[in-house]
């Protein structure tokens, strides 16, 4: 996973990194420790945020499996929680380039 690979360079300017899914506590517990995830693995209850940021991938109907999965993305947010970036993708199979997702982080530390 990428952002386990980048996650400390994040850190080291000072920004902590959160990942959110709708995928059980339980299963983000194995995973944690499967991959040795030291950052923030948020369960997105009833896909509330997912819903709340308009996320919410609409390929998957109510009765799938897969209902809940949002388009992938990153948000940056500044100290005050608000949004200053965002990088989003259509497909899950697609994630945002972390080079750009670090560049603007970068600009965050002016």
């Amino acid at each position: 996973m990428q952002l386990i690979e980048i996650s400390d360079q994040f850190e080291a300017m000072g920004l902590s990194v959160v990942a959110m899914t709708y995928d059980s506590v339980e299963l983000l517990k194995s995973v944690e420790e499967d991959e040795g995830i030291e950052f923030t693995l948020l369960h997105d209850e009833g896909i509330t945020h997912v819903n709340a940021l308009g996320i919410l991938n609409e390929d998957y109907e109510p009765d799938s499996r897969a209902y809940g999965v949002p388009h992938p993305g990153i948000f940056l947010l500044d100290a005050d929680g608000i949004i200053q970036f965002k990088f989003a993708e259509e497909r899950y199979q697609d994630r945002p380039d972390f080079a750009y997702v670090v560049e603007a982080a970068e600009t965050m530390q002016d």
